[in-house]
């Protein structure tokens, strides 16, 4: 019998993608199958970045690079972060990587042991938990609540602070429910984190870029105080239609760079060249593409919202960031992953059940808003008829 380290008995996964599978595989069986469940632009990666990936290879970008990623587009992501947050960093405690998963990896990876704890955001991504519970640290569950537009509490949060706490993630604009904290609850956490000074932080921002109706994403990299010890994520899969490119990038602080860098050459050397050059061409190019898609999400975002809120016994609030509706399907009666499964298998409608974001998830789907109106229209009929015919 083969021995695995007991980890492997805890390690959860992103059940976004077994939907994915599901649907395909419905869809190859000739079924009409409208996928809302995968965060995934609908949008073609712009030409432009395609072309520099092509010149990268065709130029003979087809060797190693530093583990951290190449020079030039280090140097690209600093300023970017300089024009977006007005914040200067230094290029060198950048480390491209092949997605945005890989810095919650190594992230809890560092902080992650037996006797520690890691505070999550609870409904969230659910890679968060999975990997805390793989590090044997315990994870510790920060409320995100509808009553509170889905946005973190800083109080609640710094409640939840001991002295086994290693690492809080947070993460706005937010996965799964569309929630963007506001800059005055921000500024109330990082002026209670002072009295933490030993407690990295972990800003997941990789829907930094979308976010509507004037609401204002704010950087944690505003704030000085938390600079030694923040760690920010974000990258290009959302915001430049780049999912499969596998193209992130995380800033880290001096404490910590030394420590990313090795784990980024043991485990995966470097990201590969030509889209580290698609990748510049992406943040030093034209925009115009990466806010069309914003303004088609904002659209397609008030068809759900409204559509989901015409259902009997279902309500959404409006959603302010990401390209995400979380609906409360509470009055329908339906348990959450049941009302998912028999969408998918009987109305032919992808979404992803609230509690495969999390133990605070029952009572609320998730609906990504990033496929056409035409399909999201045609998906909330088929949900608004299966609900009437299918009542509890």
């Amino acid at each position: 019998m083969l021995h695995t380290i007991a980890g492997f008995d805890r390690i959860g996964e992103e059940n976004a993608f077994a939907v994915l599978a599901r649907a395909n595989e419905l869809a190859g069986q000739g079924r009409e199958i409208i996928n809302l469940g995968i965060g995934q632009p609908d949008f073609r990666t712009p030409e432009h970045i395609v072309e520099a990936a092509i010149k990268a290879l065709r130029d003979g970008q087809h060797g190693y690079t530093a583990a951290t990623g190449i020079v030039p587009l280090r140097e690209a992501v600093s300023a970017d972060l300089l024009r977006r947050h007005g914040t200067e960093t230094d290029p060198g405690n950048v480390v491209i990587v092949p997605g945005g998963k890989v810095t919650m990896f190594m992230a809890i990876l560092m902080f992650g042991e037996p006797g520690a704890d890691i505070l999550y955001p609870d409904p969230g991504f659910p890679i968060y938990r999975s990997m805390i519970e793989f590090t044997g640290a315990r994870p510790i569950p920060v409320p995100i609540r509808e009553e509170n537009e889905f946005a973190f509490s800083a109080d609640e949060t710094l409640s939840l602070i001991t002295e086994n706490t290693r690492l809080l993630i947070l993460n706005s604009p937010a996965n799964p429910t569309g929630g963007v904290t506001p800059r005055s609850e921000i500024e109330k956490l990082t002026a209670g984190l002072e009295r933490h000074p030993d407690v990295a932080v972990l800003s997941d921002e990789i829907y930094s870029q979308m976010t509507y109706d004037g609401m204002e994403h704010v950087s944690l990299l505003e704030f000085e105080g938390l600079r030694d010890r923040l760690i920010l994520l974000d990258g290009w899969s959302k915001t430049y239609a780049m999912t499969g490119w596998r193209m992130g990038f995380s800033l880290w602080p001096d404490a910590l760079i030394d420590n990313a860098r090795k784990l980024a050459v043991n485990a995966w050397s470097c990201v590969n060249a030509p889209a580290q050059y698609a990748g510049l061409a992406a943040l030093t190019g034209p925009q115009d593409a990466a806010r069309s898609m914003v303004a088609e999400f904002d659209a397609r975002r008030r068809v759900v919202v409204d559509g989901l809120n015409a259902i009997e016994g279902v309500s959404c609030r409006t959603p302010l960031g990401a390209f995400y509706a979380y609906p409360n399907i509470k009055n329908t009666g339906w348990p959450a992953k049941k009302l998912a499964s028999a969408l998918l298998e009987e109305a032919g409608v992808a979404v992803i059940g609230g509690p495969d974001f999390g133990v605070l998830g029952e009572g609320y789907i998730r609906l990504s808003y990033a496929n056409s109106t035409q399909n999201i229209k045609a998906a909330l009929k088929k949900i608004d008829a299966f609900l009437q015919e299918n009542q509890r």
